[in-house]
């Protein structure tokens, strides 16, 4: 499968977080437990800000991302993604600690340190191929753990799903990030990282817009199935998994329908 679809689990789209990165579109809640108007008490407010951040991205977005793919070659924009992936990396091993995954912390440490050394300040992802993979850990999961209930679902403008409990992890995520904190040279490349975000979820946008009958029921079902199974390290229950299952059937299946298109129109006119 491309690189795409590591970029739809992880749910990267500043303008309209989708994933992007949507791996499970499931048709109910990620909490059984819980009503759709429970979940998405103001569902009618978030499908107006989803709606804002739709037209944003289609007339800004979009086309930067576009212009931007031209002319940054794939080693750019992979050296950019592993860049910033790095510098994350540090928020990764505060929440190991916090939800006491120390064995983690150590492995994730390691990952920091050589990708940082021997991967030339985090450009070359070279603690994968050394066996120590990448982990995902927030403050939002670190809330979960610690007992912290979701709250409602929330569609924030820009900067796409969240939820109650969400933004105050979001607002510790930025600040547990050195790149916050560091001068003029790493902010603009913060700029370029948003922009490459956006070019690498192209495909999960067009994936959603075609696949989904309703955009936004299926943003918010990926989105919180997603956060779900981040909080679970992956322990979903068998249907979920099956939902998942089948949804990364379907990418698959719509991504190589489009390389084909692609190939096709590529293809030199014999007449």
């Amino acid at each position: 499968m491309r690189i795409m679809s590591s970029k739809l689990k992880r749910i990267v789209v500043v303008f309209l977080c989708a994933q992007a990165y949507a791996l499970s579109g499931c048709t109910t809640t990620a909490n059984q437990d819980l009503s759709v108007s429970e979940v998405d008490p103001y569902e009618d407010i978030n499908r107006k800000v989803y709606a804002f951040n739709m037209t944003v991205d289609e007339y800004v977005a979009e086309p930067v991302a576009n212009a931007y793919k031209t002319v940054a070659p794939d080693v750019v924009r992979t050296g950019v993604s592993n860049f910033f992936g790095n510098l994350k990396t540090i928020n990764t091993v505060i929440n190991d600690v916090l939800q006491g995954k120390f064995q983690q912390s150590a492995e994730d440490s390691g990952r920091f340190l050589v990708n940082s050394t021997v991967g030339l300040g985090g450009l070359l992802d070279i603690a994968t191929d050394m066996g120590l993979e990448h982990h995902e850990e927030d403050f939002d999961q670190t809330f979960a753990v610690w007992g912290v209930p979701q709250g409602s679902y929330l569609m924030l403008p820009f900067l796409g799903p969240s939820t109650t409990r969400g933004i105050p992890g979001a607002v510790l995520d930025t600040a547990a990030n050195p790149a916050t904190y560091v001068g003029m040279p790493v902010q603009v490349l913060q700029v370029l990282e948003v922009v490459n975000a956006r070019a690498n979820a192209d495909g999960a946008l067009k994936f959603i817009d075609e696949a989904a009958l309703d955009p936004y029921v299926f943003t918010r079902e990926s989105y919180l199935q997603w956060r779900n199974n981040l909080i679970n390290d992956g322990n979903v229950n068998a249907d979920a998994n099956d939902d998942i299952d089948e949804l990364l059937e379907l990418e698959e299946a719509f991504f190589e329908e489009n390389d084909a298109e692609k190939l096709t129109d590529q293809a030199p006119d014999k007449n």
